[in-house]
Protein backbone atom coordinates (compact mmCIF):
# COMPACT_ATOMS: atom_id res chain seq x y z
CA UNK A 1 0.00 0.00 0.00
CA UNK A 2 1.54 3.72 -1.06
CA UNK A 3 2.16 5.56 1.91
CA UNK A 4 2.14 8.15 0.14
CA UNK A 5 -1.59 8.29 -0.65
CA UNK A 6 -2.98 6.07 1.91
CA UNK A 7 -3.14 6.26 5.76
CA UNK A 8 -3.51 2.97 6.86
CA UNK A 9 -4.28 1.15 9.96
CA UNK A 10 -4.50 -2.40 11.36
CA UNK A 11 -7.23 -4.53 11.68
CA UNK A 12 -6.02 -7.75 13.54
CA UNK A 13 -2.98 -8.02 11.74
CA UNK A 14 -3.82 -6.57 8.10
CA UNK A 15 -3.39 -3.62 6.40
CA UNK A 16 -6.67 -1.37 5.63
CA UNK A 17 -6.33 2.23 4.29
CA UNK A 18 -8.43 4.63 5.60
CA UNK A 19 -9.52 7.12 2.47
CA UNK A 20 -7.32 9.63 1.24
CA UNK A 21 -7.88 12.83 -1.17
CA UNK A 22 -5.64 14.89 -4.01
CA UNK A 23 -4.17 18.47 -3.71
CA UNK A 24 -7.39 21.37 -3.91
CA UNK A 25 -8.57 22.67 -7.35
CA UNK A 26 -7.69 26.24 -5.87
CA UNK A 27 -4.04 25.28 -3.89
CA UNK A 28 -1.60 27.71 -5.40
CA UNK A 29 1.29 27.68 -7.87
CA UNK A 30 1.58 26.05 -11.15
CA UNK A 31 -0.69 23.14 -12.64
CA UNK A 32 1.09 20.24 -11.28
CA UNK A 33 3.06 17.52 -13.53
CA UNK A 34 1.58 14.99 -14.76
CA UNK A 35 1.03 11.51 -12.50
CA UNK A 36 2.83 13.26 -9.33
CA UNK A 37 -0.49 14.20 -7.42
CA UNK A 38 -0.54 10.62 -6.26
CA UNK A 39 3.16 10.12 -6.23
CA UNK A 40 4.43 6.99 -4.72
CA UNK A 41 7.08 6.63 -1.82
CA UNK A 42 9.21 3.51 -1.40
CA UNK A 43 9.97 2.65 2.24
CA UNK A 44 7.71 0.56 5.09
CA UNK A 45 4.41 1.69 5.97
CA UNK A 46 3.39 3.27 8.92
CA UNK A 47 1.70 0.37 10.48
CA UNK A 48 2.85 -2.98 10.00
CA UNK A 49 1.74 -6.66 10.89
CA UNK A 50 3.68 -6.37 13.95
CA UNK A 51 1.79 -3.30 15.47
CA UNK A 52 -1.22 -3.88 17.81
CA UNK A 53 -4.61 -3.76 16.47
CA UNK A 54 -6.16 -0.48 18.05
CA UNK A 55 -2.68 1.01 18.94
CA UNK A 56 -2.29 4.64 19.86
CA UNK A 57 -0.89 4.98 16.57
CA UNK A 58 -4.54 3.98 15.11
CA UNK A 59 -6.25 5.73 17.04
CA UNK A 60 -4.85 9.02 16.35
CA UNK A 61 -4.17 8.30 12.77
CA UNK A 62 -8.05 7.96 13.53
CA UNK A 63 -8.77 10.78 14.25
CA UNK A 64 -7.20 12.85 11.51
CA UNK A 65 -9.30 10.92 9.28
CA UNK A 66 -12.78 11.80 10.93
CA UNK A 67 -11.58 15.31 11.18
CA UNK A 68 -10.34 15.60 7.00
CA UNK A 69 -12.66 17.20 5.04
CA UNK A 70 -11.10 16.56 1.44
CA UNK A 71 -8.70 19.50 1.52
CA UNK A 72 -7.83 20.27 4.99
CA UNK A 73 -8.61 18.80 8.34
CA UNK A 74 -10.79 20.82 11.00
CA UNK A 75 -9.40 21.06 14.86
CA UNK A 76 -12.81 19.21 15.45
CA UNK A 77 -15.94 18.37 14.01
CA UNK A 78 -18.58 19.97 16.19
CA UNK A 79 -16.99 23.41 17.96
CA UNK A 80 -14.28 24.27 14.91
CA UNK A 81 -15.79 23.37 11.92
CA UNK A 82 -13.52 25.08 9.79
CA UNK A 83 -9.48 25.44 9.07
CA UNK A 84 -7.78 27.17 11.34
CA UNK A 85 -4.06 28.56 10.68
CA UNK A 86 -1.75 26.98 13.55
CA UNK A 87 -3.75 23.80 14.06
CA UNK A 88 -3.25 22.91 10.50
CA UNK A 89 0.91 23.73 10.67
CA UNK A 90 0.38 21.18 13.92
CA UNK A 91 -1.81 19.23 12.12
CA UNK A 92 0.81 18.89 8.82
CA UNK A 93 3.59 17.91 11.13
CA UNK A 94 1.58 14.88 12.68
CA UNK A 95 0.19 13.66 8.86
CA UNK A 96 3.76 13.85 7.68
CA UNK A 97 4.42 10.58 9.28
CA UNK A 98 1.30 9.27 7.51
CA UNK A 99 1.15 10.84 4.29
CA UNK A 100 3.07 13.25 3.21
CA UNK A 101 1.03 13.90 0.55
CA UNK A 102 -2.21 15.15 2.73
CA UNK A 103 0.66 16.94 5.05
CA UNK A 104 1.48 19.25 1.94
CA UNK A 105 -2.31 19.86 0.63
CA UNK A 106 -3.44 20.67 4.50
CA UNK A 107 -0.77 23.72 3.89
CA UNK A 108 -1.30 24.30 -0.05
CA UNK A 109 -5.08 25.10 0.98
CA UNK A 110 -4.58 27.51 3.85
CA UNK A 111 -2.20 29.25 2.10
CA UNK A 112 -4.16 29.58 -0.82
CA UNK A 113 -6.02 31.68 1.49
CA UNK A 114 -3.11 34.14 1.93
CA UNK A 115 -3.90 37.91 1.83
CA UNK A 116 -2.08 40.22 -1.14
CA UNK A 117 0.08 41.88 2.00
CA UNK A 118 1.42 38.67 2.94
CA UNK A 119 -0.84 37.69 6.03
CA UNK A 120 -1.98 34.31 6.49
CA UNK A 121 -5.96 34.06 7.88
CA UNK A 122 -6.35 32.07 11.32
CA UNK A 123 -9.27 30.91 9.87
CA UNK A 124 -10.21 29.53 5.90
CA UNK A 125 -14.04 28.80 5.98
CA UNK A 126 -15.79 26.08 4.42
CA UNK A 127 -18.72 27.53 2.16
CA UNK A 128 -20.63 24.48 2.85
CA UNK A 129 -20.93 24.96 6.78
CA UNK A 130 -24.00 26.95 8.21
CA UNK A 131 -23.58 30.65 8.92
CA UNK A 132 -24.54 29.57 12.40
CA UNK A 133 -22.67 26.95 13.40
CA UNK A 134 -19.74 29.19 14.31
CA UNK A 135 -19.33 32.58 15.26
CA UNK A 136 -17.61 34.49 14.47
CA UNK A 137 -18.59 33.81 10.46
CA UNK A 138 -18.01 34.93 7.40
CA UNK A 139 -20.81 37.35 7.15
CA UNK A 140 -19.12 38.85 10.67
CA UNK A 141 -15.88 39.07 9.18
CA UNK A 142 -16.79 40.45 5.61
CA UNK A 143 -12.97 39.54 3.96
CA UNK A 144 -13.79 39.99 0.32
CA UNK A 145 -15.36 43.56 0.87
CA UNK A 146 -14.32 44.85 4.05
CA UNK A 147 -9.95 43.02 3.38
CA UNK A 148 -10.53 44.45 -0.24
CA UNK A 149 -7.80 47.15 0.60
CA UNK A 150 -5.32 44.65 1.80
CA UNK A 151 -5.79 42.15 -0.69
CA UNK A 152 -8.01 39.48 0.52
CA UNK A 153 -9.17 36.95 -1.68
CA UNK A 154 -12.26 36.88 -3.56
CA UNK A 155 -13.26 34.14 -3.93
CA UNK A 156 -12.59 32.11 -0.74
CA UNK A 157 -14.24 34.02 3.01
CA UNK A 158 -11.24 34.23 5.55
CA UNK A 159 -11.36 36.14 8.89
CA UNK A 160 -9.04 38.83 9.04
CA UNK A 161 -6.45 38.50 11.79
CA UNK A 162 -3.80 35.89 12.02
CA UNK A 163 -2.20 33.06 14.62
CA UNK A 164 1.00 31.80 15.32
CA UNK A 165 3.47 31.92 12.21
CA UNK A 166 4.69 27.93 12.26
CA UNK A 167 4.64 27.46 8.64
CA UNK A 168 7.72 27.59 7.24
CA UNK A 169 8.55 25.34 9.85
CA UNK A 170 5.83 22.81 8.88
CA UNK A 171 6.60 23.10 5.34
CA UNK A 172 10.33 22.37 5.88
CA UNK A 173 9.49 19.13 8.01
CA UNK A 174 6.40 18.15 5.30
CA UNK A 175 8.87 18.71 2.69
CA UNK A 176 12.00 16.46 4.50
CA UNK A 177 8.85 13.64 5.16
CA UNK A 178 9.31 12.90 1.78
CA UNK A 179 11.37 14.71 -0.64
CA UNK A 180 10.92 12.89 -4.08
CA UNK A 181 7.55 13.62 -3.47
CA UNK A 182 7.34 17.55 -2.94
CA UNK A 183 9.94 17.79 -5.73
CA UNK A 184 7.68 16.36 -8.66
CA UNK A 185 4.91 18.41 -7.32
CA UNK A 186 7.31 21.67 -6.97
CA UNK A 187 5.64 22.17 -3.21
CA UNK A 188 8.70 24.14 -1.74
CA UNK A 189 8.66 26.35 -5.29
CA UNK A 190 4.82 26.93 -4.53
CA UNK A 191 5.40 27.55 -1.04
CA UNK A 192 8.30 30.00 -0.64
CA UNK A 193 7.05 32.99 -2.02
CA UNK A 194 3.91 32.68 0.00
CA UNK A 195 6.09 32.04 3.31
CA UNK A 196 8.43 34.92 2.46
CA UNK A 197 5.34 37.15 2.29
CA UNK A 198 4.21 36.12 5.32
CA UNK A 199 7.19 36.74 6.93
CA UNK A 200 7.61 40.01 5.35
CA UNK A 201 4.19 41.17 6.89
CA UNK A 202 4.76 40.36 9.97
CA UNK A 203 8.26 42.14 10.63
CA UNK A 204 7.24 45.03 8.73
CA UNK A 205 3.44 45.58 9.12
CA UNK A 206 3.11 44.40 12.32
CA UNK A 207 6.04 45.90 14.13
CA UNK A 208 4.42 48.28 16.00
CA UNK A 209 6.07 48.68 18.85
CA UNK A 210 9.17 49.37 17.12
CA UNK A 211 11.84 47.71 18.94
CA UNK A 212 11.74 44.66 15.80
CA UNK A 213 9.27 42.45 16.96
CA UNK A 214 6.30 41.34 15.92
CA UNK A 215 2.68 42.35 17.08
CA UNK A 216 -0.72 40.87 18.17
CA UNK A 217 -3.65 43.07 17.74
CA UNK A 218 -6.20 40.64 19.07
CA UNK A 219 -5.74 37.74 21.65
CA UNK A 220 -6.91 35.15 19.39
CA UNK A 221 -3.75 36.26 16.73
CA UNK A 222 -1.27 34.49 19.43
CA UNK A 223 -3.91 31.67 20.02
CA UNK A 224 -4.10 31.29 23.90
CA UNK A 225 -7.59 33.52 23.96
CA UNK A 226 -8.60 34.29 27.31
CA UNK A 227 -5.02 34.32 28.98
CA UNK A 228 -4.67 36.14 32.13
CA UNK A 229 -1.85 38.25 30.09
CA UNK A 230 -4.68 40.11 28.17
CA UNK A 231 -6.72 41.36 31.31
CA UNK A 232 -4.63 44.16 31.51
CA UNK A 233 -4.91 45.84 28.01
CA UNK A 234 -8.24 44.71 27.28
CA UNK A 235 -9.11 46.34 29.97
CA UNK A 236 -8.72 49.32 28.15
CA UNK A 237 -11.42 47.86 25.36
CA UNK A 238 -15.37 48.67 25.83
CA UNK A 239 -17.18 45.47 25.18
CA UNK A 240 -19.64 44.70 22.41
CA UNK A 241 -23.32 44.43 23.65
CA UNK A 242 -23.86 40.79 24.63
CA UNK A 243 -27.19 41.33 22.14
CA UNK A 244 -24.87 41.89 19.10
CA UNK A 245 -23.22 38.61 18.63
CA UNK A 246 -24.44 35.05 19.77
CA UNK A 247 -21.85 32.53 20.74
CA UNK A 248 -21.45 29.00 18.84
CA UNK A 249 -19.21 27.96 21.34
CA UNK A 250 -21.42 27.30 24.29
CA UNK A 251 -23.20 25.08 21.94
CA UNK A 252 -20.60 22.56 22.24
CA UNK A 253 -18.57 23.51 25.62
CA UNK A 254 -19.60 23.59 29.17
CA UNK A 255 -19.94 27.58 29.95
CA UNK A 256 -17.35 27.23 32.90
CA UNK A 257 -14.77 25.62 30.73
CA UNK A 258 -14.86 28.48 27.88
CA UNK A 259 -14.05 32.63 27.85
CA UNK A 260 -16.34 34.82 30.04
CA UNK A 261 -19.59 37.26 28.29
CA UNK A 262 -17.16 40.22 28.90
CA UNK A 263 -14.17 38.71 27.16
CA UNK A 264 -15.99 37.80 24.72
CA UNK A 265 -17.74 41.14 24.47
CA UNK A 266 -14.36 42.91 23.83
CA UNK A 267 -12.87 40.32 21.95
CA UNK A 268 -15.76 40.84 19.55
CA UNK A 269 -15.32 44.95 20.17
CA UNK A 270 -11.89 44.19 18.69
CA UNK A 271 -12.36 42.75 15.44
CA UNK A 272 -15.11 44.68 14.59
CA UNK A 273 -12.94 47.79 14.81
CA UNK A 274 -10.36 45.97 12.90
CA UNK A 275 -12.94 45.02 10.31
CA UNK A 276 -14.51 48.47 10.42
CA UNK A 277 -10.73 50.18 9.73
CA UNK A 278 -10.45 48.18 6.72
CA UNK A 279 -7.80 45.41 8.65
CA UNK A 280 -5.18 48.09 8.86
CA UNK A 281 -2.68 47.76 10.88
CA UNK A 282 -1.20 50.44 13.81
CA UNK A 283 -4.64 52.09 14.67
CA UNK A 284 -5.90 49.61 17.26
CA UNK A 285 -6.47 49.55 20.78
CA UNK A 286 -4.73 46.61 21.40
CA UNK A 287 -1.13 45.76 20.69
CA UNK A 288 1.23 43.13 22.42
CA UNK A 289 4.07 41.52 21.41
CA UNK A 290 4.02 38.28 22.86
CA UNK A 291 7.10 35.76 23.53
CA UNK A 292 5.86 32.60 22.24
CA UNK A 293 4.30 34.23 18.78
CA UNK A 294 7.72 35.53 18.08
CA UNK A 295 9.41 32.67 19.04
CA UNK A 296 7.94 30.87 16.55
CA UNK A 297 8.15 33.34 14.03
CA UNK A 298 12.02 32.93 14.68
CA UNK A 299 11.86 29.29 14.19
CA UNK A 300 9.91 29.32 11.19
CA UNK A 301 12.46 31.95 9.85
CA UNK A 302 15.20 29.70 10.32
CA UNK A 303 12.77 26.86 8.56
CA UNK A 304 12.70 29.81 5.79
CA UNK A 305 16.34 29.89 5.32
CA UNK A 306 16.58 25.89 4.83
CA UNK A 307 13.48 26.09 2.28
CA UNK A 308 15.89 28.38 0.56
CA UNK A 309 18.99 26.95 0.57
CA UNK A 310 17.07 23.74 -0.08
CA UNK A 311 15.79 25.52 -3.76
CA UNK A 312 19.79 26.84 -4.66
CA UNK A 313 19.73 29.96 -2.52
CA UNK A 314 21.49 31.67 0.08
CA UNK A 315 19.57 31.23 3.74
CA UNK A 316 22.67 33.23 5.56
CA UNK A 317 20.58 36.58 5.46
CA UNK A 318 17.32 34.48 7.01
CA UNK A 319 19.33 32.57 9.78
CA UNK A 320 20.85 36.12 10.27
CA UNK A 321 17.55 38.17 10.50
CA UNK A 322 16.34 35.16 13.04
CA UNK A 323 19.80 35.56 15.09
CA UNK A 324 18.92 39.47 15.68
CA UNK A 325 15.19 38.70 16.08
CA UNK A 326 16.15 36.16 19.18
CA UNK A 327 18.39 39.14 20.53
CA UNK A 328 15.49 41.78 20.19
CA UNK A 329 13.26 38.82 22.19
CA UNK A 330 15.75 39.09 24.98
CA UNK A 331 16.30 42.57 25.30
CA UNK A 332 12.54 43.56 24.92
CA UNK A 333 10.76 40.70 26.84
CA UNK A 334 13.19 39.25 29.19
CA UNK A 335 13.04 39.33 32.69
CA UNK A 336 16.13 37.95 34.55
CA UNK A 337 14.33 38.26 38.24
CA UNK A 338 11.25 36.33 37.31
CA UNK A 339 13.12 33.64 35.08
CA UNK A 340 10.96 33.74 31.77
CA UNK A 341 9.77 36.40 29.52
CA UNK A 342 6.98 38.44 29.48
CA UNK A 343 4.30 40.26 27.13
CA UNK A 344 5.07 43.87 26.21
CA UNK A 345 1.81 45.89 25.78
CA UNK A 346 2.96 48.69 23.30
CA UNK A 347 0.19 50.96 24.00
CA UNK A 348 0.81 50.94 28.43
CA UNK A 349 3.12 53.24 28.98
CA UNK A 350 3.92 51.43 32.98
CA UNK A 351 3.83 48.37 34.40
CA UNK A 352 0.55 46.20 33.71
CA UNK A 353 -0.35 43.37 35.56
CA UNK A 354 1.16 43.46 38.89
CA UNK A 355 0.20 41.68 41.46
CA UNK A 356 3.19 41.64 43.70
CA UNK A 357 4.12 44.77 45.06
CA UNK A 358 7.48 43.54 46.03
CA UNK A 359 8.37 42.37 43.09
CA UNK A 360 6.89 45.75 40.93
CA UNK A 361 9.39 47.67 43.61
CA UNK A 362 12.38 45.27 42.45
CA UNK A 363 11.94 45.75 38.75
CA UNK A 364 10.91 49.54 38.13
CA UNK A 365 14.27 50.41 37.53
CA UNK A 366 14.84 47.98 34.93
CA UNK A 367 11.09 48.72 33.47
CA UNK A 368 11.94 52.64 33.44
CA UNK A 369 14.97 51.19 31.10
CA UNK A 370 12.88 49.19 28.82
CA UNK A 371 9.90 50.98 27.93
CA UNK A 372 10.88 52.98 25.11
CA UNK A 373 10.32 52.46 22.58
CA UNK A 374 6.72 50.69 23.31
CA UNK A 375 5.07 49.89 26.37
CA UNK A 376 5.23 48.01 29.09
CA UNK A 377 5.76 44.32 30.08
CA UNK A 378 3.11 42.55 32.00
CA UNK A 379 3.95 40.84 34.72
CA UNK A 380 2.10 37.51 33.94
CA UNK A 381 3.27 34.28 34.10
CA UNK A 382 1.52 32.44 30.79
CA UNK A 383 3.06 29.48 29.11
CA UNK A 384 3.91 31.74 26.12
CA UNK A 385 7.13 32.93 28.44
CA UNK A 386 8.64 29.36 28.25
CA UNK A 387 8.26 28.81 24.76
CA UNK A 388 11.33 30.84 23.78
CA UNK A 389 13.31 27.47 25.05
CA UNK A 390 12.46 26.01 21.45
CA UNK A 391 15.52 28.64 20.01
CA UNK A 392 18.44 27.37 19.21
CA UNK A 393 20.50 30.43 19.92
CA UNK A 394 19.13 30.98 23.03
CA UNK A 395 21.91 31.87 25.68
CA UNK A 396 22.88 29.41 28.01
CA UNK A 397 21.46 31.27 31.02
CA UNK A 398 18.50 31.87 29.77
CA UNK A 399 18.02 28.55 28.66
CA UNK A 400 19.07 27.20 32.14
CA UNK A 401 16.34 29.50 33.25
CA UNK A 402 13.82 28.98 31.59
CA UNK A 403 14.07 24.85 32.50
CA UNK A 404 14.33 26.27 36.11
CA UNK A 405 11.08 28.71 36.06
CA UNK A 406 9.55 25.68 34.27
CA UNK A 407 10.38 23.05 36.58
CA UNK A 408 9.94 25.40 39.66
CA UNK A 409 5.97 25.80 41.74
CA UNK A 410 4.42 28.42 39.16
CA UNK A 411 4.55 25.45 36.41
CA UNK A 412 5.27 22.13 38.10
CA UNK A 413 7.32 20.27 35.25
CA UNK A 414 8.20 16.81 36.57
CA UNK A 415 6.41 17.57 39.90
CA UNK A 416 2.62 17.57 41.35
CA UNK A 417 1.13 18.34 37.25
CA UNK A 418 0.95 15.78 34.75
CA UNK A 419 1.40 18.54 31.94
CA UNK A 420 2.54 21.72 32.18
CA UNK A 421 -0.45 24.76 33.06
CA UNK A 422 -1.14 27.20 30.79
CA UNK A 423 -0.53 30.00 33.14
CA UNK A 424 0.96 30.53 36.61
CA UNK A 425 -0.18 27.87 39.13
CA UNK A 426 -0.03 30.81 42.09
CA UNK A 427 -1.84 32.69 40.18
CA UNK A 428 -4.86 34.63 41.39
CA UNK A 429 -6.68 34.13 37.98
CA UNK A 430 -5.28 30.14 37.73
CA UNK A 431 -8.58 28.15 37.04
CA UNK A 432 -7.50 24.30 35.95
CA UNK A 433 -10.73 24.42 33.20
CA UNK A 434 -11.18 27.68 31.87
CA UNK A 435 -9.58 27.15 28.33
CA UNK A 436 -6.43 29.33 28.24
CA UNK A 437 -6.43 30.29 32.32
CA UNK A 438 -4.82 27.44 33.95
CA UNK A 439 -5.38 24.09 31.36
CA UNK A 440 -2.55 22.38 30.06
CA UNK A 441 -2.62 22.15 26.13
CA UNK A 442 -0.59 19.48 23.77
CA UNK A 443 1.11 21.63 21.52
CA UNK A 444 2.48 23.60 24.33
CA UNK A 445 4.03 20.70 25.85
CA UNK A 446 5.07 19.43 22.57
CA UNK A 447 7.22 22.73 22.24
CA UNK A 448 8.51 22.39 25.43
CA UNK A 449 9.77 18.82 24.73
CA UNK A 450 10.90 19.65 21.60
CA UNK A 451 12.98 23.25 23.29
CA UNK A 452 13.98 20.56 26.10
CA UNK A 453 15.73 18.04 24.22
CA UNK A 454 17.16 21.36 21.92
CA UNK A 455 19.05 22.43 25.51
CA UNK A 456 19.88 19.07 26.69
CA UNK A 457 17.52 18.23 29.25
CA UNK A 458 16.85 14.76 27.79
CA UNK A 459 15.33 12.87 31.28
CA UNK A 460 13.09 15.81 31.28
CA UNK A 461 11.84 15.58 27.77
CA UNK A 462 11.17 11.91 28.25
CA UNK A 463 9.06 12.86 31.23
CA UNK A 464 7.52 15.22 29.16
CA UNK A 465 6.80 12.49 26.17
CA UNK A 466 5.85 10.34 28.41
CA UNK A 467 3.23 12.00 30.21
CA UNK A 468 2.14 13.45 26.68
CA UNK A 469 1.35 10.23 25.39
CA UNK A 470 -1.00 8.98 28.35
CA UNK A 471 -2.53 11.89 28.47
CA UNK A 472 -3.56 11.95 24.83
CA UNK A 473 -4.50 8.49 25.28
CA UNK A 474 -6.41 8.39 28.57
CA UNK A 475 -8.18 11.89 27.37
CA UNK A 476 -9.30 10.63 23.99
CA UNK A 477 -7.25 13.03 22.19
CA UNK A 478 -8.51 15.80 24.56
CA UNK A 479 -8.42 19.75 23.48
CA UNK A 480 -6.89 20.89 26.60
CA UNK A 481 -6.98 19.31 30.51
CA UNK A 482 -6.43 19.56 34.20
CA UNK A 483 -2.80 20.32 34.36
CA UNK A 484 -3.27 18.04 37.69
CA UNK A 485 -5.57 15.20 36.83
CA UNK A 486 -5.63 15.01 33.29
CA UNK A 487 -8.88 15.31 33.05
CA UNK A 488 -10.09 15.77 29.74
CA UNK A 489 -11.64 19.56 28.78
CA UNK A 490 -13.38 21.16 25.14
CA UNK A 491 -13.50 18.75 22.24
CA UNK A 492 -12.75 15.24 22.38
CA UNK A 493 -10.62 14.13 18.97
CA UNK A 494 -8.78 16.87 18.74
CA UNK A 495 -6.91 17.25 15.17
CA UNK A 496 -3.83 18.46 16.91
CA UNK A 497 -3.70 16.30 20.02
CA UNK A 498 -3.92 13.28 17.28
CA UNK A 499 -1.01 14.45 15.27
CA UNK A 500 1.06 15.81 17.70
CA UNK A 501 1.00 12.56 19.70
CA UNK A 502 1.82 10.63 16.10
CA UNK A 503 5.08 13.35 15.95
CA UNK A 504 5.96 11.83 19.53
CA UNK A 505 5.58 8.02 18.49
CA UNK A 506 7.66 8.34 15.15
CA UNK A 507 10.19 10.47 17.08
CA UNK A 508 10.61 9.04 20.24
CA UNK A 509 14.07 10.58 21.39
CA UNK A 510 13.92 13.90 19.72
CA UNK A 511 16.04 13.15 16.29
CA UNK A 512 13.58 16.16 14.93
CA UNK A 513 14.85 19.33 16.42
CA UNK A 514 13.91 23.06 15.20
CA UNK A 515 15.95 24.09 12.46
CA UNK A 516 19.05 26.35 12.65
CA UNK A 517 22.64 27.39 11.76
CA UNK A 518 25.25 25.05 11.11
CA UNK A 519 26.35 24.28 14.53
CA UNK A 520 23.76 24.53 16.41
CA UNK A 521 20.88 21.92 17.64
CA UNK A 522 18.69 21.22 14.58
CA UNK A 523 14.62 20.38 14.45
CA UNK A 524 15.32 18.43 11.39
CA UNK A 525 15.65 14.79 11.29
CA UNK A 526 18.95 13.60 9.73
CA UNK A 527 18.31 11.63 6.53
CA UNK A 528 20.23 8.73 5.50
CA UNK A 529 23.32 9.87 7.96
CA UNK A 530 25.66 7.22 9.84
CA UNK A 531 27.22 7.84 13.33
CA UNK A 532 30.07 8.37 11.57
CA UNK A 533 29.39 9.68 8.40
CA UNK A 534 31.76 12.80 8.02
CA UNK A 535 31.11 14.61 5.23
CA UNK A 536 30.70 17.50 5.79
CA UNK A 537 26.12 19.06 5.18
CA UNK A 538 24.63 22.19 6.51
CA UNK A 539 22.05 22.16 9.45
CA UNK A 540 19.10 22.76 6.85
CA UNK A 541 20.27 19.35 5.22
CA UNK A 542 21.22 17.11 7.73
CA UNK A 543 20.11 18.18 10.77
CA UNK A 544 23.45 18.93 12.23
CA UNK A 545 24.15 18.92 15.68
CA UNK A 546 26.30 21.02 17.35
CA UNK A 547 26.56 19.11 20.96
CA UNK A 548 23.35 19.42 23.88
CA UNK A 549 23.37 22.43 25.75
CA UNK A 550 21.52 23.64 28.78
Amino acid sequence: MDRTTQLTALRTGTATPLHTSGTPAHASGPPLPPGTGGSSRSGPLVYDSAGPAGSLHLRAARVLDDNWTGTSTVPSRGLYPHQWSWDSAFIAIGLRHLSPLRAQTELETLLGAQWADGRVPHIVFNPSVPLDAYFPSPDFWRSSTAGRAAGAPRTVQTSGIVQPPVHALAVWLVHRADPGLSWARAFLPRMYPRLAAWHRYLLHRRDLGGGGLASVVHPWEQGMDNSPCWDAPLRRVAPAPARSFRRADLDHGAAEDRPTDLDYGRYVRLAADYRDGGYADGGGAFAVEDPAFNALLIASEHALACVAQELGAAGTARHARAERLTAALVERLWDPAAGMFFCRDVHDGGESGARDTERRSRSRARDTERRSPGGALIRERGVAGLLPIVLPALPRDIAAALVRTASGPHFGLGGDTRLVPSYDLTGDAFDPHRYWRGPAWFNTNWLLERGLRLHGEHARADGLRAALLDTAEESGFAEYVDPYSGEACGALGFSWTAALTLDLLHDPFGADRFVSPAGRDAFDRTHGATPHDTTAHSACETGAKGGDRG
